[in-house]
């Protein structure tokens, strides 16, 4: 009797040592299904140096800024980019980016048409800044460090700018208003596209 218990005991034990084994396996590849079934947040600094990459696939977001939609075309972190950087930015209607300045900035426009508001860095406060309309096919340039602010003056439709900048990674001064002085401009490094890509600030140059 007690050599007929312990032959089933041994039967029974690994019979069940099996069993958990094949649950706990079961269970790591179902986790490991339903992982791959949800949904992957995109990264908001994808490295990607292939030759040819699709703008509707590249990351966009408004950063916090309403109205306004970014995205870095080609950039000097997530592409290695060395003495230019391309953006493409939207900027709903009636809507206006930051007053700003930083290094040399090309602007083509694409669509719609809006106003550029331009300062000095010639005077110690901005004052009232020159309008100058701009355009659809339309390109202009802003002086390295003079304030300025893109302005949607349409009611209606979109204004649409491919940006190329100088010196990049961009290190901008911001403004309140018209009113403030240069020197209580405030330093945003790194810019809130590139604070994903750059954690930590370093020295101005």
């Amino acid at each position: 009797m007690a050599s007929g218990h312990t032959t089933a005991a041994s039967v029974r034990g690994p019979r069940f040592a099996g069993a958990g084994r094949r649950g706990a396996l079961l269970l790591a590849l179902l986790l490991a299904a339903a992982a791959a079934l949800l949904p992957v947040a995109e990264p908001s600094c994808p490295r990607d140096n292939s030759v040819v990459k699709d703008i509707n696939k590249m990351h966009q977001s408004n950063y916090g800024i309403g109205g306004f939609s970014h995205i870095t075309v080609a950039g000097a972190l997530a592409h290695g980019m060395k003495e230019v950087e391309v953006w493409l930015q939207t900027i709903s209607a009636g809507q206006r980016t930051p007053i700003h300045r930083h290094s040399c900035e090309v602007f083509v426009v694409l669509k719609g048409r809006g106003t550029l508001l331009l300062g000095s860095t010639s005077l110690p406060y901005l004052g009232t800044p020159q309008e100058i309309p701009v355009f659809q096919n339309s390109t202009f340039t802003v002086p390295i460090n003079d304030p300025h602010q893109v302005w949607n003056s349409d009611e209606h439709e979109d204004l649409q700018v491919l940006v190329i900048i100088s010196r990049p990674p961009v290190k901008i001064f911001l403004y309140e208003d018209w009113s403030m002085p240069h020197t209580a401009a405030k330093l945003k490094f790194p810019f809130v596209w590139d604070e994903d890509c750059l954690d930590a600030p370093k020295d101005e140059l």
